[in-house]
């Protein structure tokens, strides 16, 4: 069995997760500190959010911006890999995309892992001013921008004339470090469209679901392969889930949910990697048994380390 990709969300605020601490500049040390105790713990990579105020509703509370963040974090790190899960397409066109893209993917020492979706926080776009589009809009959109950094990334100049988007020799250097292209990761589960554009150009898809419902969204996204002709085993498939793990089921039930809208303890551990290391391991082995070939999990006891240290150290190694 090949070695299963291991990453980790770092706190950035979306979630309130930094809330307890006072000053922004504490809540940025605290990033950085997690970041840093992630690479050494073993994780392969480390990712953000693409959103700029929190959930389940605007608080008023510090949320690092993703790119920034990732560049900063690009230059406190030397080894595990940096992404976004994932970024927002409508939040910056393709053009500016790809110079951002390909900048960090050199200043980072060829590490970039570039997430993108289609988009979905209505509130959010309303709040700083973007469109919402009809969901076939924004995944045809996703496409687009798809082909556009790609093009851009691995060609002399890009011209381009789309639906959504027209580029006229837009030039971008410099260019990745990884060749031919950083891995592009596409997240979403939408069974028509998006998971045939994973099928057309993603060397990562994420998507969730219990078990039964992220097999049949894995069948789905072979038969689009099938239609594009591509092996569907070439792509990565990545499931994201909330991971919060203790050493005993008394702890684990004393703790409660930790979901912030609510979901009560039962339902919230059935859909997530909830339990001690050894339940936690046995999840894993689930979806590893479907065809899952990595795991990009949050942590909702942030800015407690305690379930990243015992998923790197008790159930991590099981799997390689």
């Amino acid at each position: 069995m090949a070695d299963v990709i291991f990453g980790m969300f770092i706190p950035q605020g979306w979630k309130m997760e930094l809330a307890e601490i006072e000053s922004d500049v504490d809540k940025w040390s605290k990033s950085v500190e997690i970041a840093q105790l992630a690479e050494r713990l073993g994780y392969d990579s480390l990712w953000v959010y693409d959103h700029f105020h929190n959930v389940p509703r605007p608080a008023h509370e510090a949320v690092f911006e993703c790119w920034t963040t990732i560049a900063a974090i690009s230059q406190l790190t030397t080894k595990i890999r940096l992404g976004q899960m994932v970024g927002c397409n409508s939040y910056r066109s393709p053009g500016l995309l790809a110079k951002i893209t390909s900048t960090v993917d050199v200043i980072s020492g060829g590490r970039l892992d570039w997430g993108i979706g289609a988009g979905w926080y209505e509130n959010e776009y309303r709040g700083y001013g973007f469109d919402f589009p009809k969901p076939k809009d924004r995944i045809g959109m996703l496409r687009e921008s798809v082909e556009i950094v790609r093009s851009m990334w691995m060609d002399r100049e890009t011209n381009y004339d789309g639906k959504y988007y027209t580029m006229s020799r837009a030039n971008c250097d410099p260019k990745p470090l990884q060749k031919p292209h950083p891995p592009i990761w596409i997240g979403g589960g939408g069974e028509q469209l998006t998971l045939r554009v994973v099928a057309e150009y993603a060397d990562y898809s994420n998507f969730g679901g219990k078990p039964d419902e992220w097999a049949r969204k894995r069948e789905i996204l072979k038969d689009h392969c099938k239609a594009v002709g591509r092996d569907e085993e070439t792509i990565g498939k990545t499931w994201s889930p909330e991971v919060f793990i203790r050493e005993t089921e008394a702890e684990l039930r004393e703790a409660g949910s930790r979901n912030l809208w609510g979901e009560p303890f039962e339902s919230w551990r059935d859909g997530n990697l909830v339990g001690t290391p050894e339940q936690v391991a046995e999840k894993i082995s689930t979806y590893v048994s479907l065809g899952c070939t990595g795991f990009i999990p949050w942590c909702p006891d942030y800015p407690s380390t305690e379930t990243m240290t015992l998923l790197a150290e008790k159930v991590m190694p099981e799997f390689r």
